[in-house]
C-alpha cells in the first residue's frame, strides 16, 4: 500500500483504450478512435495484461477478440467509464438533449438491440432515441435526404463515407426438413424489389441457367426465412441468418458458389459530422453488431 492508495490500480485511461481496441476489433482501428499511434495503443493494453496477469483479447485473423478475462474487464470497464462521463457531465453542464433518429435492419436481435439502447442512454439520457426497424435497403436515401441521422444496413459495397462492421458469405439455402431445389423450376423466395439482394439472386439464377418461379416475395429477411421454413422455396441468405432448420445448397444441388458477400454499414448523415449524442450511438453500434 502507498498512501492509502493500492501500488497497483487500474486506471481510466487503460479502460478507455481497451474499450476502443474491443470495439474496433482490432489494434488499429483502436488506435484510430483514441487518436493514438497503433504501437502506443499495443503498449497500453500490454502494460494492461502485465498489470492483471492475465490477456485481455485473443487473436484472430486480421483483427482481436475479447479473451474470458477480457470479458470479464468489460463488463467493470464500460460501467466505471459510463460513470466517469456522466460525472463529468454533471459538473460541466455538457449533457446533450434532442432527438437522434436512428436506422436499424430489421432482423437486427433483441439482445443486439437492447445493448445499443442501454449503452446509449447510459451515456445520454437527456437525448430522445426514435428508432426505424425496417427494410435496410431505403437508409442509404434516408440518410441524404434528411430523414435519419444515423442508419446501420447491408451495402452492396460500402460507400466512401461508410464504417465497415463486420462482412458475411452469402449463400442459397433451403429447409432441411424437404427438397424445394429440386422442382423444375426451382421455386424461389425473394426480397422486396427495393433490395439489391433480389436483383443478386436473378442474376445468379440467370448465371447457372436455372429455370425458376418466385413464389413469394418479402421486405424483411425474416419473411424469406420464414418461406423457407415453410418447405416453399429456396432463397438467398447471409450465413449468419442460416439457422439449424436450414441447409446451405451447393454444387451438388444445382447452386454452385461463389456468391457476393454482404457489408454491414455504419453511417451518419452528411450534416452530422461532429455530434456527441451520434458518436455515443455509434459507439454503441460497433460494440454490438461486432460482438
Amino acid at each position: 500500500m502507498t498512501d492509502g492508495f493500492p501500488a497497483r490500480s487500474l486506471n481510466s485511461d487503460a479502460l478507455r483504450t481497451f474499450l476502443a481496441v474491443a470495439d474496433a476489433g482490432s489494434f488499429t482501428g483502436g488506435a484510430d478512435r483514441i487518436f493514438r499511434t497503433q504501437s502506443a495503443t499495443s503498449l497500453q493494453i500490454k502494460q494492461l495484461e502485465t498489470l492483471l496477469g492475465r490477456p485481455v483479447f485473443e487473436r484472430h485473423g486480421r483483427g482481436v477478440r475479447l479473451s474470458p478475462a477480457g470479458e470479464q474487464l468489460e463488463k467493470v470497464a464500460r460501467q466505471v467509464v459510463g460513470d466517469l462521463d456522466r460525472a463529468m457531465r454533471a459538473f460541466t453542464g455538457a449533457e446533450t438533449t434532442g432527438r437522434l433518429r436512428v436506422g436499424l435492419p430489421d432482423e437486427i436481435r433483441h439482445g443486439q438491440l437492447s445493448r445499443v439502447i442501454a449503452d446509449f442512454t447510459a451515456a445520454h439520457p437527456g437525448t430522445e432515441i426514435v428508432v426505424q426497424c425496417a427494410m435496410s435497403s431505403r437508409f442509404s436515401s434516408a440518410l441524404e435526404h434528411g430523414e435519419l441521422d444515423l442508419a446501420v444496413y447491408d451495402a452492396e459495397t460500402a460507400p466512401p463515407d461508410a464504417e465497415i462492421l463486420m462482412q458475411e458469405t452469402t449463400h442459397w439455402a433451403a429447409s432441411r426438413r424437404n427438397t424445394a431445389w429440386r422442382r423444375e423450376p426451382v421455386p424461389v423466395a425473394l426480397f422486396d424489389r427495393d433490395c439489391w439482394w433480389r436483383n443478386e439472386a436473378l442474376e445468379h439464377l440467370a448465371q447457372l441457367r436455372r429455370p425458376y418461379r418466385i413464389v413469394y416475395s418479402s421486405e424483411s429477411s425474416e419473411g424469406v426465412i420464414a418461406a423457407l421454413d415453410a418447405g416453399i422455396a429456396v432463397g438467398m441468405l447471409s450465413r449468419g441468418s442460416i439457422h439449424d432448420g436450414l441447409t446451405i445448397l451447393g454444387a451438388e444441388d444445382g447452386f454452385p458458389e461463389p456468391l457476393p458477400n454482404t457489408t454491414l454499414v455504419l453511417r451518419r448523415a452528411p450534416a452530422l459530422k461532429d455530434d456527441p449524442a451520434a458518436d455515443a450511438m455509434s459507439d454503441a453500434l460497433r460494440s454490438a453488431f461486432r460482438r
